[in-house]
């Protein structure tokens, strides 16, 4: 019983100290935001604020450049999510369900997409931007994100659907139905959890997306909030204030995102585990 007690308590306590690791960036980030770049310095990065006043949110909020970064993020992010959702669960229909011909090769070819590095592709997919005209503008983004997000899509999707009984398949074709109203109606709400699970995955990446947004997009007009960043950003020195206030109004919606989906999120995750 004591060994028993002993376990359970070094348990917690590491439970403990693994929480308040991951806690204290995200307070550290949001205290941060409360200070002017003058009283951080002055007083240093981990001092707590002398008080509480939200004029970087203020200032933040009446940047008529921010909010065009919010919009634009908000446009690419759903537009390239919708495509992943719908490409990845037809793919994966195939793949996880059906038995054909060069059905290993397509697999493994899909699959090692995922082992492609986002960097090595940057200039190859810049000059393909530039030659079809989408530079410089939210469109091009579209692209890229929803060709590096699928193949993790389909993976994790296919798994999901080689795990669905076949009885239910059978079932739907004694009453008439086929290939694609199976899939339509039996196959697809059946996967909900794991689509929800790469909604809230894929929307957490393509919203936090750096690289290519730095490299298809030029004018202020066409970036998305990552960049907003650089505005507070100078050669020799930064506005760490300011750049902390965009992270943490940057990760409301994440936040929401996450709290409104977590139960199919925490299901699509079981379920995938049970399934694999």
């Amino acid at each position: 019983m004591t060994k028993k007690i002993l376990f359970r308590t070094v348990i917690g306590i590491l439970c403990v100290f693994w929480l308040a690791l991951c806690i204290f960036p995200f307070v550290f980030m949001v205290l941060t935001t409360f200070k002017t770049h003058t009283e951080m310095m002055s007083l240093g990065v981990f001092s707590l604020p002398s008080t509480f006043k939200f004029d970087n949110y203020v200032s933040l909020l009446e940047n008529s450049r921010f909010l065009r970064y919010v919009l634009n993020s908000m446009t690419v992010v759903p537009v390239s999510l919708l495509l992943i959702l719908v490409v990845s669960s037809m793919a994966s229909y195939p793949l996880g369900r059906l038995k054909y011909r060069f059905h290993g090769l397509n697999y493994s070819v899909i699959l090692a997409g995922m082992a492609i590095p986002i960097h090595v592709t940057l200039i190859p997919v810049f000059l393909m931007t530039k030659k079809l005209g989408l530079y410089d503008s939210i469109w091009a983004l579209v692209g890229p994100y929803v060709a590096f997000n699928i193949p993790l899509s389909v993976f994790i999707l296919a798994g999901f659907m080689a795990g669905i009984p076949h009885d239910l398949e059978e079932a739907a074709e004694i009453d008439g139905c086929g290939r694609v109203r199976t899939f339509l109606s039996v196959i697809l709400p059946l996967t909900i959890p794991g689509m929800a699970t790469l909604a809230i995955y894929n929307s957490v990446i393509m919203w936090n997306e750096f690289s290519f947004a730095l490299v298809l997009t030029q004018s202020e007009a066409n970036r998305t909030l990552p960049m907003a960043m650089w505005d507070y950003k100078g050669r020799y020195t930064s506005n760490t204030p300011m750049i902390m206030t965009i992270l943490t109004l940057s990760s409301i919606p994440m936040i929401i995102a996450f709290f409104i989906g977590q139960d199919k999120l925490i299901k699509g995750m079981i379920a995938g585990a049970v399934k694999g």
